[in-house]
């Protein structure tokens, strides 16, 4: 199965449909009146699809388990077609577009089996995913193409040329895969004066967002935090708060990191740890939901 303990899970929905296809309104009737010799048509496939969703995991060797926290089958006659929808909800990593599609075609081939001896002409068709929501590519429609962004790595060894810098890298690439420019990149050392110094300059040349790396643990050169929280104007502490929730899920030394979030004007100032894998988490933990900052800050200059 594909990886995805990098994902955080949100409220996801999809909707599936399926038309059963009849060759005689008698058919019809008999659904409608609960006449066919099986049973209640709508009712045994209903129950049915609700089992199917529960076990697609089961069936499809890819699917993920997951909770199914909600789901409705509905039907819809026109003519001579059944329209079968199924609406499921979870709050999960992954989607639910499978589980829909798989609870409607099994609701349909339950009717198919039971309508069978009726009518021999029925058909299945067009099951299909009508619509889907939550997950990356909800977060992803706050589009910012014109953002540029300023990688500060703070570390006395990489200044030093003891040390190559990957966290720094990892952020870049990160900040490039969502469409965001990054034209500053440096390193500084632990010390507050340079590191504020410059956060100070990137503020002069209206950076949009600014993200340090590294200083945010325990260690006595450990100073970033304490650099720039006293240059905030609004932190932010939600963004900080996903950020640890997300790092604590995959290791209980995350409780120990001081990762910082606020606003300086209209640029996102953000401190996350210096190890690799810790900002990598850091930023599949607040994006691209964050830059939806950026989009409240938009809408606040128009009420102003």
């Amino acid at each position: 199965m594909v990886n995805i303990t990098h994902k955080s899970p949100t409220l996801r929905k999809a909707i599936a449909q399926a038309i059963v296809k009849v060759s005689t309104q008698t058919t019809i009737d008999a659904i409608v009146e609960k006449k066919v010799p099986k049973g209640d048509v709508f009712e045994m496939a209903k129950v049915a699809g609700l089992f199917a969703a529960k076990r697609t995991a089961d069936m499809i060797p890819d699917c993920h388990p997951l909770p199914i926290e909600f789901t409705a089958i509905s039907y819809e006659i026109k003519e001579l077609e059944v329209y079968v929808y199924v609406e499921i909800h979870t709050i999960y990593k992954t989607g639910v577009e499978v589980e829909a599609m798989h609870a409607a075609s099994v609701v349909a081939l339950t009717m198919y089996d039971m309508l069978k001896p009726i009518d021999k002409q029925i058909s299945i068709e067009q099951i299909k995913l009508v619509e889907k929501k939550g997950g990356k590519t909800d977060f992803s429609k706050d589009k910012h193409t014109n953002l540029k962004a300023a990688i500060v790595v703070c570390s006395d060894s990489i200044t030093a040329g003891k040390a190559e810098d990957r966290a720094g890298k990892v952020i870049i690439q990160k900040l490039e895969n969502h469409g965001i420019e990054v034209p500053y990149y440096l390193a500084v050392s632990d010390e507050v004066e340079q590191i504020q110094r410059q956060l100070k300059q990137y503020l002069a040349e209206k950076v949009d967002l600014v993200i340090f790396t590294g200083g945010t643990g325990l260690s006595p050169r450990d100073v970033t935090p304490e650099a720039i929280r006293p240059l905030l104007e609004k932190e932010v502490p939600g963004i900080e708060e996903a950020i640890r929730s997300y790092g604590q899920q995959r290791t209980p030394y995350s409780m120990l990191s001081r990762s910082v979030a606020g606003l300086i004007g209209n640029t996102l100032v953000l401190a996350l740890p210096g190890s690799t894998k810790g900002a990598e988490e850091c930023m599949d933990a607040i994006f691209p939901a964050v830059l939806h900052v950026f989009k409240v800050m938009e809408g606040s200059k128009f009420r102003h």
